[in-house]
């Protein structure tokens, strides 16, 4: 347990000064009833600093029921108080940290050896990363002159995840349609065969196609083509400016509920997977982690705007196949297709604006899709759309 110093409250200050300033004036006067009205205010103050002097005979607990939950469910703890052996303890106020927040705790006196646990319940309706703790133990005054706050425990982070859809079946065609597919370049030792070609000096014995050599008279060598797995980029805007900011920020978590949907399936699916969010990358070596730091994705002056989208994928995932800009509902269209030039060439390319409330509309052109998605529910069949256009 770690203490810190005692603090007097404004009645303490006041107590103090009010007292001193009494009992001096009361000697100088001569006025031995004034002189003893302000000794009394110092002696309560310095009673009440006497009274948060003391170590904390409890022992305290934090335990976090679960530290990772969903937006929605409710996450569940306890701090536990133990009272040691030999005497009985007197009640204790302690003080939870839940955030920006703070709950009281009251704690009964207890027998040698007994524990109490109070329970609390942190709401979640919003996706975070909550700090719950520490606990402090409270000591002062019955007159709040003087306390003192007594750190008893550490802290914990709790995890709030985004809400996640799942993507199954024909839903997720577009995140598997480019697996296996074939690129322009040509290669002598692949999968996919390409053509054949006369034999020069140099190439592998093994790629003579003997049959043909027979038919022609002249070596003839096979010739494929590079084929390539699908490599998923997922990028986030976290430009402020790209997003209409209400009380629940709808828009903002719309777009992260995307990002982490896309990238449960695509890390499920075991492809390479970048997801692109905020000043660093979001962990992809599996499902947990990347949540986790979903849950902690803000907006903030330094984010990456939607039209600077683009440039990062290219500088940060330039082997990408398959894209995916994800961003609020302010930036123009014209804007958002400009910002997808700039994904490596042949790269297929869905810009998501993300503005709740609103029809699933999808328009393609070449390897480019616009898609305006109005709820999270409507991302199956928005990639259903991509995909088939």
């Amino acid at each position: 347990m770690r203490r810190s110093r005692t603090r007097l409250s404004g009645v303490g200050w006041g107590a103090g000064l009010l007292g001193a300033a009494t009992a001096l004036g009361g000697v100088l006067l001569g006025w031995v009833e004034l002189a003893a009205l302000g000794a009394v205010g110092v002696v309560a103050l310095l009673v009440g600093v006497a009274m948060t002097w003391g170590r904390l005979p409890h022992a305290v607990r934090l335990d976090l029921a679960d530290r990772r939950v969903r937006v929605g469910e409710r996450a569940f703890g306890g701090v536990v108080v133990t009272a040691p052996g030999g005497r009985r303890t007197r009640a204790v106020r302690l003080e939870l940290q839940v955030g920006e927040g703070r709950a009281e705790l009251e704690v009964p006196s207890l027998a040698p050896g007994t524990e109490h646990e109070e329970l609390f319940a942190v709401p979640t309706d919003r996706r975070a990363v909550v700090t719950v703790g520490p606990v402090r133990a409270v000591r002062g005054d019955a007159l709040g002159l003087a306390t003192r706050h007594a750190v008893t425990t550490g802290s914990e982070e709790l995890y709030v995840h985004p809400r996640v859809v799942m993507l199954t079946g024909a839903d997720a065609g577009l995140l598997r349609d480019l697996e296996g597919g074939s690129t322009r370049d040509l290669s002598d030792m692949d999968l996919a065969f390409h053509a054949l070609r006369d034999y020069v000096v140099g190439d592998d014995r093994r790629s003579i196609h003997w049959r043909t050599t027979a038919r022609r008279g002249q070596l003839t060598v096979k010739q494929y083509e590079d084929t390539r797995r699908t490599q998923t980029a997922v990028a986030l805007a976290t430009d402020p400016r790209d997003y209409r900011h209400g009380e629940d920020d709808a828009e903002l978590e719309l777009a992260v509920s995307v990002v982490a949907s896309l990238g449960v399936h695509v890390l499920a699916e075991e492809h390479p997977l970048a997801v692109l969010a905020g000043p660093n990358r979001v962990r992809t070596t599996a499902r947990r982690p990347l949540l986790d730091d979903c849950s902690g994705i803000t907006c903030g002056p330094d984010g990456t705007g939607s039209r600077l989208l683009g440039r990062r994928v290219a500088r940060e995932a330039p082997d990408v196949t398959l894209a995916f800009l994800v961003t609020g509902s302010v930036v123009p269209a014209a804007d958002l297709r400009a910002a997808a030039r700039h994904v490596p060439e042949g790269t297929r390319t869905l810009v998501v604006s993300c503005v709740p409330g609103a029809e699933v509309e999808v328009r393609t052109q070449r390897s480019l899709s616009l898609v305006r998605l109005g709820a999270l529910d409507d991302l199956p069949r928005a990639l259903r759309l991509a995909a088939a256009a």
